[in-house]
C-alpha cells in the first residue's frame, strides 16, 4: 500500500514537471484557458449558487432555533452564520462539491483521450500533451474558483437574510447587525487561499488519474472515482494544515 502510494506520488511529480513548462504558443494557451474557464468554472455557478442559498438559509434557521437563551442577543445568529460560511462552508465544502463535479469532468475527459490514443497521437507530433491539456485547466480553476467562493459567501448570507425576512425567526435588523459585528478581513484572505490550494489539488489530481488511465471505458470510470476520493481526502488534510498555518 505504502509502496504504491510512493509510486503514485513520484509519477504525479514527474507529470507536473511536464505540465508546468512554458507553453509553446501563448495564443493557443490563451484560447484554451478561456474554454476551460467557461467549462470548469462558469458552468459551476448555477450549482454553487443553488447550494449556497439553501445552506445559508439552513444555517440561520438551525442557529436561531437552537439559540434559545434570553441572555444571548439575537444578532449572534447572523454573526455565527457569517463565520460558518466564510471559515468552512464557502471554501472547504464548496471545493468538496467541486471535486465531484470538476474532478470527474477532467478525469473522464483526459482519460477518454488516453484510451482512444489521442494523447499518443499528440506525443507523436511532438506536442507536450501534458502541458497543452492540463495547464489551462489548472490556471483557470486556481485563479477563478476563489471568485466562486466569494459568490457562495454572498449568496449564503443572502439566503440567510431571505429566511429571516420571510419567516421572522429573528428581527432582520438583528441579523444585519450580526453580519457586521466583529468582522475580520483576514478570514476572507484565508478562505481565498484555501480555495486556490484546493482547486489546484482537484485539477492536478483529476488530470493525473485521467492522464494515466488504462483499461478502456472501465478504466476511465475507475480513474474518475479515484480522482474524487483522492482529491477529497487531500482537501481535508490540507484544510487542517492551512488552518494551522493561517489562523494561528
Amino acid at each position: 500500500m505504502f509502496k504504491r502510494a510512493f509510486e503514485l506520488t513520484g509519477e504525479y511529480i514527474l507529470l507536473m514537471q511536464r505540465v508546468f513548462r512554458k507553453p509553446e504558443k501563448w495564443s493557443l494557451f490563451g484560447k484554451q484557458l478561456i474554454l476551460e474557464a467557461d467549462k470548469l468554472v462558469m458552468q459551476s455557478i448555477p450549482l454553487i449558487a443553488l447550494i449556497s442559498i439553501f445552506i445559508g438559509a439552513v444555517i440561520v434557521m438551525q442557529t436561531a432555533l437552537n439559540l434559545v437563551s434570553p441572555l444571548i442577543p439575537k444578532m449572534y445568529v447572523g454573526y455565527m452564520a457569517r463565520e460558518s460560511l466564510i471559515l468552512e462552508f464557502c471554501s472547504t465544502m464548496v471545493c468538496l462539491i467541486l471535486a465531484g463535479k470538476i474532478g470527474s469532468n477532467i478525469a473522464s475527459e483526459i482519460g477518454s483521450m488516453r484510451i482512444t490514443e489521442q494523447i499518443d497521437a499528440m506525443e507523436m507530433m511532438g506536442v507536450n500533451s501534458a502541458n497543452y491539456l492540463i495547464l489551462p485547466k489548472v490556471v483557470a480553476t486556481t485563479l477563478l474558483n476563489p471568485f466562486l467562493m466569494l459568490m457562495s459567501f454572498i449568496l449564503g448570507l443572502a439566503g440567510g437574510w431571505l429566511i429571516v425576512y420571510t419567516t421572522g425567526i429573528i428581527p432582520v435588523a438583528d441579523y444585519m447587525t450580526g453580519l457586521q459585528f466583529w468582522f475580520l478581513g483576514h478570514y476572507i484572505t484565508y478562505s481565498i487561499i484555501k480555495t486556490a490550494v484546493f482547486s489546484f489539488i482537484i485539477t492536478t489530481v483529476a488530470s493525473f488519474y485521467g492522464y494515466t488511465a488504462t483499461g478502456g471505458s472501465l478504466g476511465v470510470g475507475r480513474s474518475s472515482t479515484q480522482s474524487i476520493v483522492t482529491s477529497s481526502a487531500l482537501i481535508l488534510v490540507f484544510n487542517l494544515i492551512l488552518t494551522q498555518l493561517l489562523l494561528r
